[in-house]
């Protein structure tokens, strides 16, 4: 009998929720800002607020929070969207921070009549001055003590677009004196005359994160607003604009966000690589966007399973992205359609076969058997892996060498006779006699061979060009060491075989196709290819060669 799964706190706190009638169904939000594309780890955040709100039968909002129209387009939320739908989740409600700034204006205007909100001409570095530091207190503006009268007229003038950018600010009179910094007069609504990408030139004010954030949960009546651990300071100033505005009191929550090895997650950083050319694109496969991941070939199954391993937790850790990639594999593993591919081609001669004449072979798709099998074309001259032929073999050598036999994957038996070099001194051919009893399926040979290769029929062979993706960076916490991070990028992290040899049935792959390149790891097709030109990237090798290098360092 399987041991029930325990339940992590937000589970717990909803269970108990519900359990005490304080609420009759759940709604949780995911409010991204639409200035950046997602990374692995919003995943683990889509996942949990999508997750809870099937699971107990609630409902999710997808709400973009763009009150800032200088970072954000719709090019971002277009491909926010996307990602979220990829994994596999719909939500009931698509909103905007934006759809809400007239309400968000009547908010800050029931701040200012309660005397509780009052208009800055102070320049920002006067206002970072006067806010003091975490062990010594605050000090007032000088317009702190404006009459309520006075900061209406001045509020509506900032809206009406008579000020400059930085003129005036809108702060909320809380407590200058409070050991949380964001409680010491924080700024609620700031002069921005930019284009906003939804409402166009019609607002020049614009609402601060913490002030839009959880009057928005409060407008939605989401009941339980799950932020990650860096948000903690911001809950008492979450409560404290709930509690004097009077409206509806989501709760916030909050629960340690997803840090990966070997990657960076801060959006400032990954724009610096896409800006700075070290990657091609956002959806760069050595990118941690999830555009990246889809795009390098990962499934939606494999991250909600990774997302699902590391729990939901209350403290900061650093997760292995081999525990990623082992969810990748498993997934995989049972997935991807086997196929064969060479990616570093020397020439293999069978002396014994009929020259010019060719044969059907059927070799299976996949592991599981209702994955059908497929039609491969055998004739007297293949393409091998270079590394799967040894002039001299070594000592528990099981694939060619001379007087060496090995069996072509799905096909014959055949042992090395001889070997020809070229003119640089390397490989260039190997030839080989059959052994036509030793069909796969069908063997009466009597023949016994340790080692199996793949290879692919010269004469019905297509090319591809295949890409080669590695870790970006080649230490484990790169924002963590010292200098800048981009000195510790991988140099290794992409090589491009521009000539790889792939068998006929690769020809009618689909961006959706997952495939085993058999013995070399797994690929998917590129979204840059074109039907005259197919180009494949590594999803992932079939076993983590990372081990390996850690261990020999």
């Amino acid at each position: 009998m399987s041991e029930e799964k325990s339940l992590h706190f937000i589970e717990e706190i909803i269970e108990g929720d519900l359990a005490a009638g304080k609420h009759q169904s759940i709604i949780t939000r995911f409010p991204p800002e639409p200035n950046g594309y997602l990374h692995i780890g919003h995943s683990k955040s889509i996942c949990l607020n999508f997750g809870l709100a099937k699971k107990y039968g609630g409902t999710t909002n997808l709400r973009f929070d763009d009150t800032n129209p200088v970072t954000e387009d719709t090019e971002y939320v277009d491909s926010i969207k996307e990602d979220i739908k990829w994994l596999g989740f719909e939500w009931s409600n698509e909103f905007y921070a934006s759809d809400y700034f007239d309400s968000l204006l009547e908010f800050a205007v029931q701040l200012i009549q309660k005397g509780l909100a009052y208009v800055d001409d102070s320049s920002s570095e006067e206002i970072a001055q006067l806010k003091g530091t975490p062990t010594e207190s605050g000090k007032d503006s000088p317009f702190r003590n404006r009459t309520v009268e006075e900061n209406m007229a001045l509020f509506m003038a900032m809206k009406e677009g008579k000020y400059k950018d930085g003129e005036k600010v809108l702060r909320a009179k809380i407590d200058m004196t409070s050991s949380n910094m964001l409680m010491r007069d924080p700024i609620i609504y700031r002069i921005k005359h930019a284009h906003h990408h939804r409402t166009g030139n019609k607002w020049c004010i614009y609402p601060m994160y913490d002030f839009a954030h959880g009057q928005s949960d409060s407008i939605e009546k989401i009941t339980h607003s799950i932020c990650t651990l860096e948000f903690i300071p911001h809950r008492e100033l979450y409560n404290w604009f709930i509690e004097k505005l009077e409206i509806y009191p989501s709760h916030q929550y909050e629960f340690a966000r997803l840090n990966m090895t070997y990657t960076v997650m801060s959006k400032r950083k990954l724009l610096q690589l896409v800006n700075e050319g070290h990657v091609t694109s956002w959806d760069d496969p050595r990118m941690p966007t999830i555009s990246g991941f889809r795009r390098k070939g990962y499934t939606p199954n494999s991250i909600r399973n990774f997302c699902d391993k590391i729990g939901v937790a209350k403290r900061e850790n650093l997760i292995d992205l081999s525990l990623l990639e082992f969810c990748l594999r498993e997934d995989l593993n049972t997935t991807a359609k086997r196929v064969m591919a060479v990616l570093d081609p020397i020439k293999l001669i069978i002396t014994n076969y009929p020259a010019n004449t060719s044969e059907i072979l059927q070799s299976e798709n996949g592991p599981d058997e209702t994955m059908g099998n497929r039609d491969l074309h055998f004739s007297n001259e293949l393409w091998i892996e270079r590394e799967d032929f040894m002039e001299e073999a070594a000592k528990k050598w099981f694939r060619l060498a001379p007087g060496a036999m090995v069996r072509l994957k799905s096909a014959y038996i055949v042992r090395c006779d001889s070997f020809e070099k070229d003119a640089a001194g390397k490989i260039s051919a190997v030839y080989c006699t059959y052994f036509p009893e030793s069909k796969s399926g069908s063997d009466n040979s009597g023949l016994s061979v340790k080692g199996t290769i793949h290879w692919v029929s010269v004469a019905h062979a297509a090319t591809a060009e295949v890409r080669l993706y590695d870790r970006l960076f080649r230490v484990e916490n790169p924002s963590s060491e010292e200098g800048d991070f981009k000195d510790y990028i991988n140099p290794h992290s992409l090589e491009i075989i521009p000539n790889a040899y792939i068998e006929q049935s690769l020809l009618s792959a689909d961006l959706n196709d997952r495939f085993q390149f058999i013995r070399k790891g797994y690929f998917c097709l590129d979204k840059d290819s074109t039907k005259d030109r197919l180009i494949f990237n590594r999803t992932a090798t079939l076993k983590d060669a990372w081990v390996k290098e850690v261990k020999k360092g």
